[in-house]
Protein backbone atom coordinates (compact mmCIF):
# COMPACT_ATOMS: atom_id res chain seq x y z
CA UNK A 1 0.00 0.00 0.00
CA UNK A 2 1.35 3.46 -0.44
CA UNK A 3 1.50 6.32 2.03
CA UNK A 4 0.32 9.51 1.15
CA UNK A 5 1.80 11.38 4.21
CA UNK A 6 1.12 14.53 3.81
CA UNK A 7 -2.56 14.69 2.75
CA UNK A 8 -3.45 12.19 6.11
CA UNK A 9 -1.69 14.61 8.20
CA UNK A 10 -3.20 17.50 6.72
CA UNK A 11 -6.47 15.89 7.00
CA UNK A 12 -6.00 14.72 10.45
CA UNK A 13 -4.62 18.01 11.88
CA UNK A 14 -8.42 19.46 10.70
CA UNK A 15 -10.09 16.76 11.99
CA UNK A 16 -7.95 17.48 15.57
CA UNK A 17 -7.38 13.61 15.66
CA UNK A 18 -3.55 13.75 16.73
CA UNK A 19 -2.43 12.22 20.36
CA UNK A 20 0.54 14.88 20.60
CA UNK A 21 1.32 18.57 19.91
CA UNK A 22 3.29 18.99 16.47
CA UNK A 23 7.28 18.71 16.90
CA UNK A 24 10.12 20.29 15.15
CA UNK A 25 12.02 17.86 13.05
CA UNK A 26 13.76 15.96 16.22
CA UNK A 27 15.05 12.70 14.15
CA UNK A 28 16.63 12.04 11.00
CA UNK A 29 15.28 8.19 11.27
CA UNK A 30 13.22 6.40 8.74
CA UNK A 31 10.51 4.02 10.28
CA UNK A 32 8.43 1.36 9.28
CA UNK A 33 5.46 -0.20 10.49
CA UNK A 34 4.39 -2.97 8.47
CA UNK A 35 1.48 -4.66 8.63
CA UNK A 36 -0.93 -7.28 7.35
CA UNK A 37 -3.76 -7.66 4.71
CA UNK A 38 -6.44 -7.45 6.61
CA UNK A 39 -8.44 -4.30 7.45
CA UNK A 40 -7.77 -4.57 11.22
CA UNK A 41 -4.51 -2.59 10.38
CA UNK A 42 -6.02 0.26 8.17
CA UNK A 43 -5.63 2.31 11.31
CA UNK A 44 -1.46 1.69 11.06
CA UNK A 45 -1.64 4.15 7.98
CA UNK A 46 -2.99 7.14 9.77
CA UNK A 47 -0.83 6.34 13.03
CA UNK A 48 2.35 6.31 10.50
CA UNK A 49 1.57 9.64 9.28
CA UNK A 50 0.89 11.02 12.47
CA UNK A 51 3.83 9.34 14.82
CA UNK A 52 6.23 10.81 11.93
CA UNK A 53 4.40 14.41 12.59
CA UNK A 54 3.67 14.34 16.28
CA UNK A 55 7.61 13.33 17.38
CA UNK A 56 9.25 14.97 14.75
CA UNK A 57 10.62 11.75 13.08
CA UNK A 58 11.83 12.04 9.25
CA UNK A 59 9.77 9.50 7.86
CA UNK A 60 6.81 6.84 9.17
CA UNK A 61 5.94 4.59 6.30
CA UNK A 62 3.08 2.01 6.61
CA UNK A 63 3.16 -1.12 3.76
CA UNK A 64 2.14 -4.56 3.99
CA UNK A 65 3.09 -7.21 2.50
CA UNK A 66 2.38 -8.33 -0.79
CA UNK A 67 0.45 -11.45 -0.09
CA UNK A 68 0.07 -13.26 3.44
CA UNK A 69 3.08 -15.35 3.37
CA UNK A 70 6.48 -15.49 5.26
CA UNK A 71 8.64 -15.38 2.51
CA UNK A 72 7.20 -12.30 0.89
CA UNK A 73 7.43 -10.72 5.04
CA UNK A 74 11.04 -11.64 5.41
CA UNK A 75 11.41 -10.20 1.72
CA UNK A 76 9.65 -6.61 2.86
CA UNK A 77 11.60 -6.48 5.96
CA UNK A 78 15.03 -7.02 3.85
CA UNK A 79 14.03 -4.40 1.16
CA UNK A 80 13.49 -1.45 3.58
CA UNK A 81 16.80 -2.22 5.51
CA UNK A 82 18.57 -2.34 2.56
CA UNK A 83 16.63 0.89 1.23
CA UNK A 84 17.89 2.58 4.75
CA UNK A 85 15.19 2.11 7.48
CA UNK A 86 16.55 2.42 10.63
CA UNK A 87 13.97 0.01 12.44
CA UNK A 88 10.80 -1.59 11.91
CA UNK A 89 7.62 -2.57 13.35
CA UNK A 90 5.84 -5.39 12.21
CA UNK A 91 2.91 -8.00 12.69
CA UNK A 92 4.23 -11.42 13.03
CA UNK A 93 2.59 -13.33 10.17
CA UNK A 94 4.48 -16.50 11.40
CA UNK A 95 5.57 -15.77 14.98
CA UNK A 96 8.67 -18.92 14.58
CA UNK A 97 9.69 -18.31 11.12
CA UNK A 98 10.14 -14.48 11.39
CA UNK A 99 12.84 -14.64 14.37
CA UNK A 100 15.76 -15.99 12.00
CA UNK A 101 15.22 -12.44 9.96
CA UNK A 102 14.60 -10.31 13.70
CA UNK A 103 18.09 -11.54 14.27
CA UNK A 104 19.68 -11.03 11.10
CA UNK A 105 18.02 -7.71 11.12
CA UNK A 106 19.14 -6.39 15.18
CA UNK A 107 22.81 -7.99 13.99
CA UNK A 108 22.83 -4.68 11.48
CA UNK A 109 21.81 -2.48 13.79
CA UNK A 110 17.83 -2.52 12.98
CA UNK A 111 15.79 -2.83 15.78
CA UNK A 112 12.52 -4.52 15.68
CA UNK A 113 9.41 -4.93 17.31
CA UNK A 114 6.61 -6.94 17.22
CA UNK A 115 3.05 -4.77 16.95
CA UNK A 116 -0.58 -6.30 16.74
CA UNK A 117 0.87 -9.78 17.61
CA UNK A 118 3.79 -11.49 18.75
CA UNK A 119 7.10 -13.32 17.41
CA UNK A 120 7.96 -16.09 19.87
CA UNK A 121 10.59 -16.58 22.46
CA UNK A 122 13.11 -16.91 22.06
CA UNK A 123 13.29 -13.72 19.70
CA UNK A 124 15.58 -10.72 19.09
CA UNK A 125 12.03 -8.69 18.53
CA UNK A 126 12.53 -6.00 21.51
CA UNK A 127 9.08 -6.13 22.71
CA UNK A 128 5.81 -7.03 21.64
CA UNK A 129 2.85 -4.24 21.83
CA UNK A 130 -0.54 -5.86 21.21
CA UNK A 131 -3.67 -6.97 22.40
CA UNK A 132 -3.26 -10.00 24.75
CA UNK A 133 -5.29 -12.66 23.24
CA UNK A 134 -5.98 -15.13 25.95
CA UNK A 135 -7.07 -12.43 28.59
CA UNK A 136 -9.34 -10.96 26.17
CA UNK A 137 -10.70 -13.78 24.73
CA UNK A 138 -11.51 -15.08 28.56
CA UNK A 139 -13.09 -11.50 29.30
CA UNK A 140 -15.42 -12.15 26.66
CA UNK A 141 -16.38 -15.28 27.63
CA UNK A 142 -17.36 -14.35 31.23
CA UNK A 143 -19.40 -11.77 29.23
CA UNK A 144 -21.23 -14.03 27.30
CA UNK A 145 -21.68 -16.31 29.79
CA UNK A 146 -23.32 -13.85 32.04
CA UNK A 147 -25.26 -12.55 29.11
CA UNK A 148 -26.50 -16.95 28.84
CA UNK A 149 -27.37 -16.58 32.38
CA UNK A 150 -24.73 -18.94 33.07
CA UNK A 151 -25.86 -21.81 31.27
CA UNK A 152 -26.33 -22.92 27.42
CA UNK A 153 -24.37 -23.99 24.15
CA UNK A 154 -22.01 -21.58 22.66
CA UNK A 155 -20.56 -21.40 19.49
CA UNK A 156 -16.94 -20.25 18.94
CA UNK A 157 -16.32 -18.40 15.56
CA UNK A 158 -12.34 -17.35 15.40
CA UNK A 159 -9.55 -16.52 12.96
CA UNK A 160 -6.87 -17.78 10.61
CA UNK A 161 -5.50 -20.43 11.84
CA UNK A 162 -2.04 -18.79 10.66
CA UNK A 163 -2.85 -16.25 12.64
CA UNK A 164 -0.51 -16.18 15.81
CA UNK A 165 -3.16 -15.23 18.23
CA UNK A 166 -6.01 -17.88 17.19
CA UNK A 167 -4.72 -20.76 19.45
CA UNK A 168 -4.57 -18.51 22.65
CA UNK A 169 -7.98 -17.24 21.94
CA UNK A 170 -9.12 -21.13 21.39
CA UNK A 171 -7.76 -22.23 24.74
CA UNK A 172 -9.22 -19.14 26.69
CA UNK A 173 -12.65 -20.27 25.73
CA UNK A 174 -12.08 -23.74 26.96
CA UNK A 175 -10.69 -22.51 29.87
CA UNK A 176 -13.71 -20.68 30.82
CA UNK A 177 -16.25 -23.52 29.58
CA UNK A 178 -14.32 -25.93 31.63
CA UNK A 179 -15.18 -23.16 34.47
CA UNK A 180 -18.96 -23.81 34.08
CA UNK A 181 -18.56 -27.50 34.90
CA UNK A 182 -20.57 -28.20 32.44
CA UNK A 183 -22.99 -25.54 32.48
CA UNK A 184 -21.86 -24.35 29.31
CA UNK A 185 -20.71 -26.42 26.67
CA UNK A 186 -18.79 -25.73 23.29
CA UNK A 187 -20.54 -27.05 20.49
CA UNK A 188 -18.02 -25.94 17.90
CA UNK A 189 -15.40 -24.05 17.08
CA UNK A 190 -15.29 -22.68 13.91
CA UNK A 191 -11.51 -21.22 12.62
CA UNK A 192 -10.43 -19.99 9.57
CA UNK A 193 -13.80 -17.02 9.70
CA UNK A 194 -11.66 -14.49 9.39
CA UNK A 195 -12.04 -14.10 5.53
CA UNK A 196 -15.08 -12.39 3.92
CA UNK A 197 -15.43 -15.60 1.41
CA UNK A 198 -14.75 -18.40 3.72
CA UNK A 199 -16.00 -16.39 6.60
CA UNK A 200 -19.69 -16.14 5.08
CA UNK A 201 -19.70 -19.65 3.96
CA UNK A 202 -18.45 -21.63 7.08
CA UNK A 203 -20.42 -18.97 9.69
CA UNK A 204 -23.85 -19.50 7.93
CA UNK A 205 -23.10 -23.66 7.29
CA UNK A 206 -23.07 -23.30 11.24
CA UNK A 207 -26.41 -21.27 11.59
CA UNK A 208 -28.45 -23.08 9.21
CA UNK A 209 -27.29 -26.54 10.93
CA UNK A 210 -27.69 -25.64 14.27
CA UNK A 211 -29.02 -22.16 15.33
CA UNK A 212 -31.84 -23.97 17.32
CA UNK A 213 -29.15 -25.39 19.47
CA UNK A 214 -27.20 -22.45 19.77
CA UNK A 215 -27.51 -20.16 22.82
CA UNK A 216 -24.58 -18.00 22.55
CA UNK A 217 -21.68 -17.11 19.94
CA UNK A 218 -18.08 -15.29 20.56
CA UNK A 219 -16.66 -14.16 18.11
CA UNK A 220 -12.55 -13.52 18.40
CA UNK A 221 -11.41 -12.13 14.99
CA UNK A 222 -12.33 -8.67 13.31
CA UNK A 223 -14.32 -9.93 9.79
CA UNK A 224 -15.60 -13.21 11.28
CA UNK A 225 -17.40 -10.75 13.80
CA UNK A 226 -18.77 -8.19 10.86
CA UNK A 227 -20.30 -12.05 9.02
CA UNK A 228 -21.72 -13.19 12.12
CA UNK A 229 -23.25 -9.58 13.01
CA UNK A 230 -24.77 -9.40 9.18
CA UNK A 231 -25.97 -12.83 9.24
CA UNK A 232 -27.89 -13.03 12.67
CA UNK A 233 -29.43 -9.69 11.89
CA UNK A 234 -30.52 -11.16 8.59
CA UNK A 235 -32.48 -14.08 10.17
CA UNK A 236 -33.89 -11.38 12.99
CA UNK A 237 -32.40 -13.75 15.55
CA UNK A 238 -32.03 -11.52 18.58
CA UNK A 239 -32.44 -14.77 20.87
CA UNK A 240 -28.29 -15.95 20.48
CA UNK A 241 -26.22 -13.57 22.84
CA UNK A 242 -23.58 -12.11 20.41
CA UNK A 243 -20.48 -11.19 22.05
CA UNK A 244 -18.61 -9.49 19.03
CA UNK A 245 -14.61 -8.26 18.17
CA UNK A 246 -13.65 -4.88 17.26
CA UNK A 247 -16.21 -1.80 15.75
CA UNK A 248 -16.66 -2.96 12.00
CA UNK A 249 -19.96 -0.95 11.09
CA UNK A 250 -22.33 -4.17 11.00
CA UNK A 251 -21.15 -4.52 14.45
CA UNK A 252 -21.89 -1.37 15.61
CA UNK A 253 -25.24 -1.51 13.95
CA UNK A 254 -26.10 -4.69 15.83
CA UNK A 255 -25.45 -3.16 19.40
CA UNK A 256 -27.96 -0.54 18.37
CA UNK A 257 -30.55 -2.62 17.05
CA UNK A 258 -30.17 -5.13 20.10
CA UNK A 259 -28.56 -8.01 17.56
CA UNK A 260 -24.84 -7.96 19.95
CA UNK A 261 -24.90 -8.03 24.17
CA UNK A 262 -21.42 -6.11 23.31
CA UNK A 263 -17.93 -5.78 21.23
CA UNK A 264 -14.25 -6.26 22.56
CA UNK A 265 -12.57 -3.09 20.30
CA UNK A 266 -9.20 -3.03 19.93
CA UNK A 267 -6.45 -0.43 19.78
CA UNK A 268 -4.68 -0.29 16.39
CA UNK A 269 -4.15 2.95 16.23
CA UNK A 270 -1.99 2.88 19.03
CA UNK A 271 0.34 -0.06 18.44
CA UNK A 272 1.19 1.72 15.53
CA UNK A 273 1.26 5.45 16.66
CA UNK A 274 3.22 4.34 20.04
CA UNK A 275 5.12 1.43 18.56
CA UNK A 276 7.01 4.04 15.72
CA UNK A 277 7.60 6.41 18.83
CA UNK A 278 9.25 3.94 20.62
CA UNK A 279 11.57 2.41 17.55
CA UNK A 280 12.41 6.14 16.94
CA UNK A 281 14.03 6.59 19.98
CA UNK A 282 15.71 2.91 20.33
CA UNK A 283 17.08 3.36 16.39
CA UNK A 284 18.44 6.93 17.92
CA UNK A 285 20.55 5.18 20.11
CA UNK A 286 19.24 7.44 23.27
CA UNK A 287 16.94 5.01 24.56
CA UNK A 288 17.59 0.90 25.51
CA UNK A 289 14.78 -1.34 26.64
CA UNK A 290 14.78 -1.80 30.57
CA UNK A 291 15.64 -5.54 31.07
CA UNK A 292 13.28 -5.19 34.66
CA UNK A 293 10.53 -3.60 33.47
CA UNK A 294 7.07 -4.59 34.08
CA UNK A 295 6.61 -6.88 31.64
CA UNK A 296 3.91 -9.38 31.12
CA UNK A 297 4.43 -12.77 30.35
CA UNK A 298 2.90 -14.79 28.07
CA UNK A 299 2.39 -18.10 26.50
CA UNK A 300 4.69 -16.59 23.58
CA UNK A 301 7.12 -14.24 25.07
CA UNK A 302 8.26 -12.74 28.07
CA UNK A 303 8.26 -9.09 26.89
CA UNK A 304 4.53 -8.17 26.16
CA UNK A 305 2.44 -4.77 26.42
CA UNK A 306 -0.55 -4.93 26.48
CA UNK A 307 -1.58 -2.16 24.05
CA UNK A 308 -5.69 -2.27 26.05
CA UNK A 309 -8.89 -3.62 24.47
CA UNK A 310 -12.08 -1.75 25.44
CA UNK A 311 -15.43 -3.56 26.13
CA UNK A 312 -18.26 -1.21 24.14
CA UNK A 313 -21.35 -1.81 24.90
CA UNK A 314 -24.69 0.02 23.42
CA UNK A 315 -24.37 3.21 25.88
CA UNK A 316 -20.67 3.89 24.80
CA UNK A 317 -21.13 3.93 21.29
CA UNK A 318 -20.98 7.54 21.15
CA UNK A 319 -17.57 8.07 23.33
CA UNK A 320 -15.74 4.83 23.04
CA UNK A 321 -13.69 6.33 20.46
CA UNK A 322 -12.53 9.39 22.27
CA UNK A 323 -12.00 6.65 25.22
CA UNK A 324 -10.17 4.71 22.91
CA UNK A 325 -7.74 7.75 21.80
CA UNK A 326 -7.40 8.93 25.74
CA UNK A 327 -6.01 4.97 26.59
CA UNK A 328 -3.12 5.43 23.59
CA UNK A 329 -2.56 9.06 25.07
CA UNK A 330 -1.78 7.59 28.26
CA UNK A 331 -0.19 4.74 27.46
CA UNK A 332 2.40 7.07 25.06
CA UNK A 333 3.05 9.74 27.82
CA UNK A 334 4.08 6.96 30.39
CA UNK A 335 6.31 4.49 27.97
CA UNK A 336 9.41 5.79 27.84
CA UNK A 337 9.70 5.88 31.45
CA UNK A 338 8.41 2.48 32.27
CA UNK A 339 10.03 0.76 29.61
CA UNK A 340 13.04 2.33 28.57
CA UNK A 341 16.52 3.58 29.96
CA UNK A 342 17.51 6.78 28.03
CA UNK A 343 20.37 8.65 28.37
Amino acid sequence: MELHIRKASIALAALGVGLAAPAALASDNHIAVDGWQHPYFAPWQQAASDAQRDFGIASVVFKVPSGPKLELQTELMESQASQGVKALGIFPGDPVGVNSTIAELKSNGIPVAALGGCAADPTDAVFCFATDPYRTTYTMMKALIAAMGGKGNIVHLTGLLVDTNTGLREQAVVEAVNETNGAVKLLQTVADTDDPTMGDQKINAVLASSRDKIDGIIATAHITSAVIAKSLRSFGDKRIKLVAFDDDQAVIDDLKDGFAVSTYVQNPYGQAYIGAYALDLLASGACTMKVDAPWIKTPQTAHFIDSGVLEVTVDMLDTYKDDLKKRTANIQSKFKNTYMTCR
